[in-house]
């Protein structure tokens, strides 16, 4: 089989087309061995969530969320006990906090 044969470009080209798809995949759907791994012995392990507030009643949490969302700050809420907490990306928890004192 020659280079300049129809063939050999078709073969050619689907081994690349399938090798350009693997990368795409692997990207895609990577294993994502950069994000740190939750402790299961840590009964309070939150894993990418940091707590930024602590309130006592579900409304006040609530006042809290939409504060930091208005901001843009994703955050949820989490039920511990009687009170409730506020967390966020703890990459966001140092930016949540200073929104939460203003």
């Amino acid at each position: 089989m020659r280079v300049d044969d129809p063939r050999f470009l078709g073969l050619f080209g689907g081994i690349v087309l399938v090798g350009v798809l693997l990368l795409l995949l692997r990207w895609t759907w990577g294993t994502g061995r950069h994000l740190p791994i939750p402790d299961p012995n840590d009964p309070v392990g939150d894993g990418l969530l940091a707590e930024v507030a602590r309130a006592p009643t579900e409304t006040a949490a609530q006042v809290l969320r939409s504060r930091l969302t208005t901001a843009g700050i994703r955050a949820t809420i989490g039920r511990d006990g009687g009170s409730y907490r506020v967390m966020v990306f703890d990459d966001d928890a140092g930016q949540a906090k200073l929104v939460l004192r203003e």
